[in-house]
């Protein structure tokens, strides 16, 4: 299985920047798509992005598209989630994610979950 591990969350003011990282367990990571996820209170679990193994497309939510930039080391086993712009909305728990399809983040399905870091944006 796929162990994931999220860290660089944080309280920041609106327009700053985060940068995200997930890193992953096991030697099979450059054959998973790797996604994030967020979740605020009250609300749902909601896709962010995604990144492909092969050759590396990716998707973004409509929400943060332009503003966040999702990309992997698969040398390093990790992946990444470039945050600017941040907007108080942007307020979540974030999760990474890893899968075997890539279609699987699209439909909000992955297979695997990390715990998520916590992502606070002040007005």
């Amino acid at each position: 299985q796929v162990q994931l591990v999220e860290s660089g969350g944080g309280l920041v003011q609106a327009g700053d920047s985060l940068r995200l990282s997930c890193a992953a367990s096991g030697r099979t990571f450059s054959n998973h798509a790797m996604g994030w996820f967020r979740q605020a209170p009250g609300k749902e679990r909601e896709f962010v992005a995604a990144i492909d193994w092969s050759p590396g497309r990716t998707a973004y939510a409509d929400s943060v598209e332009g503003r966040f930039t999702i990309s992997r080391d698969n040398a390093k086993n990790t992946v990444y989630l470039q945050m600017n712009s941040l907007k108080p909305e942007d307020t979540a728990l974030y999760y990474c994610a890893a899968d075997r399809t890539f279609s699987d983040h699209l439909n909000n399905k992955p297979a695997y979950w990390g715990q998520g870091t916590q992502v606070t944006v002040s007005s």
